[in-house]
């Protein structure tokens, strides 16, 4: 079985990866050194560290192989099912480490302590890592390294919680409408259409994108269709073959006739990923929304997942893409109209989604603060 992934991985790279020259990357020396070492793994675990050590020499966040559990827990993360309650990201500096970037409320992670911003220590002996499963009521160890460098052990018993909705809309502020998009997942143009319909005229949008890692490219083209004329070019994606693909808005917002004219501003940081670089982007060159937050995360090729032998998934990029003014955000990522300061997930107040509203209601701040932030 490794072989067999180990050889699907290496050749799907060879046959299908957006750019025929694999970034100058010897792909013939990159199989006689990891081939051995996946055929010698005793588990996943070191299976998939040798598949990702090679995609890593592609330089492409795109490029990645998930194990197993890891694929089985995206193929559910929209069902009830048992979690830890964290969200993990690999430290790139520290193999063999995950950084939490999110602890959901209410779960055994929050309950044992565990806070944003620790490290996950999966090199000892007997702990969870990401390449187990989560099983419910099945007691796991963690060890965590917090910001000061203090270890914490702790023990959390996983249960079956509930998927948070992907789309949530927040009206509790009067003239604006806060839609956070938490993924581009299918439904996202309707969701938006139908919210859209339901709202006073004259109610200004945020787009919330902060932490989307994107999705699927449908649903961004629903969401700009929302908001933009139809037949509009917005990107142009080339595929491994050279061939140059315009991409345009094909209408249609669920509910409504046509895009909506109210005001708009959308929300990004560093870990806006994907589709949810390309959509601000569009938005942002056709004048339509002011972007406020972080430098996006600049990892923006157009992926595909395919399905591994052994039921893991190889995730790849398959097509460049440049925006409508002939931007390439791969590696830049989308600089924000409106800068706006990092706050931690326990702070009370919201200076980005403030300075948005601000924007919008066209504040004399957020106009100067506008013409001294940086174009795209």
């Amino acid at each position: 079985m490794n072989q067999r992934v180990f050889d699907r991985v290496w050749n799907e790279v060879r046959g299908q990866y957006y750019d025929p020259g694999l970034h100058g990357v010897d792909w013939g020396e990159a199989r006689r050194t990891f081939r051995p070492r996946a055929l010698a793994a005793p588990d996943d675990r070191t299976l998939y560290r040798a598949l990702g050590e090679m995609l890593a020499l592609l330089d492409d966040d795109h490029a990645s192989a998930s194990a197993p559990a890891i694929a089985r827990r995206l193929d559910t993360m929209r069902q009830a099912r048992p979690a830890i309650g964290v969200t993990l990201r690999p430290d790139a500096a520290d193999p063999g480490f995950y950084v939490v970037e999110t602890v959901r409320e209410g779960s055994p992670a929050e309950a044992a302590g565990v806070a944003a911003g620790w490290r996950l220590d999966t090199t000892r002996p007997g702990v969870w890592h990401p390449e187990l499963d989560v099983v419910e009521d099945q007691t796991v160890t963690l060890v965590f390294f917090d910001p000061d460098g203090a270890v914490r052990t702790v023990t959390v018993t996983p249960r079956v919680m509930q998927p948070r909705p992907p789309f949530v809309a927040d009206l509790s502020r009067p003239g604006v409408a806060v839609l956070r998009i938490d993924a581009f997942d299918p439904g996202l143009g309707d969701w938006v259409g139908r919210q859209l319909a339901a709202l006073p005229s004259g109610t200004d949008i945020v787009l919330d994108l902060r932490g989307n890692p994107g999705g699927r490219l449908l649903e961004a083209d629903a969401l700009l269709s929302c908001f933009l004329p139809r037949d509009l070019a917005w990107a142009t994606r080339t595929t491994r073959g050279g061939q140059a693909i315009v991409l345009k808005t094909a209408g249609g917002c669920g509910e409504l006739d046509g895009p909506a004219a109210n005001e708009v501003a959308v929300l990004v940081d560093a870990k806006s990923r994907s589709a949810a670089e390309l959509t601000p982007a569009a938005l942002q060159e056709a004048r339509r929304a002011v972007v406020v937050g972080e430098q996006t995360a600049g990892a923006v090729l157009i992926s595909q997942d395919t399905r591994l032998p052994d039921g893991g998934r190889l995730s790849l990029s398959r097509s460049d893409f440049v925006t409508a003014g002939g931007v390439r955000l791969e590696k830049r990522g989308v600089t924000p109209d409106l800068p706006a300061p990092v706050v931690g997930e326990d702070a009370d107040q919201d200076p980005a989604l403030e300075l948005a509203i601000a924007a919008l209601s066209g504040s004399a701040e957020a106009q100067v603060r506008a013409a001294q932030a940086p174009a795209l």
